[in-house]
């Protein structure tokens, strides 16, 4: 990579096609392929700071502690965060891909304040729940 920043945390993502997921992760949710490698089917992808590793099963190496069974991200979900989460859902839906959560506004308490953000959850190919969010800023908590 050529940029300075480098995140902290970078998930790889087993899935079943390469060609798939990069249909979902690149064409329709707008991230860009960093790098790849084709002999491996692999991609390294990122959408502003948010980074991802995207590896096919069964070629190159897997390391998997465990049977793999659809869908694949049974217990996590990836809260990613886009400046507006309203064009995004509109193309997924164009698409034909199914939101599992509808877009909504949701406001969190933290601390003394609520944070306040746009939201929708949907999963890739491969069953990864992704919850695209954008901020609506801070508000003190109403009591």
């Amino acid at each position: 990579m050529t940029e300075a920043f480098e995140p902290a945390l970078v998930p790889e993502l087993l899935i079943v096609d390469i060609d798939r997921s990069l249909v979902f992760w690149r064409d329709l949710c707008g991230f860009e392929v960093r790098y790849s490698r084709p002999e491996e089917r692999f991609a390294y992808i990122a959408l502003g700071s948010a980074h991802l590793m995207l590896e096919q099963i069964g070629v190159g190496r897997n390391w998997i502690t465990g049977p793999l069974e659809a869908p694949l991200g049974r217990g996590i979900n990836f809260q990613i965060n886009v400046p507006t989460t309203t064009r995004l859902a509109s193309v997924l839906e164009h698409a034909g891909i199914e939101l599992l959560m509808q877009p909504e506004t949701k406001w969190y308490r933290i601390g003394d304040e609520e944070a306040g953000v746009d939201q929708f959850l949907v999963t890739d190919p491969d069953g990864y729940l992704i919850r695209f969010q954008s901020s609506r800023g801070r508000r003190p908590v109403s009591r």
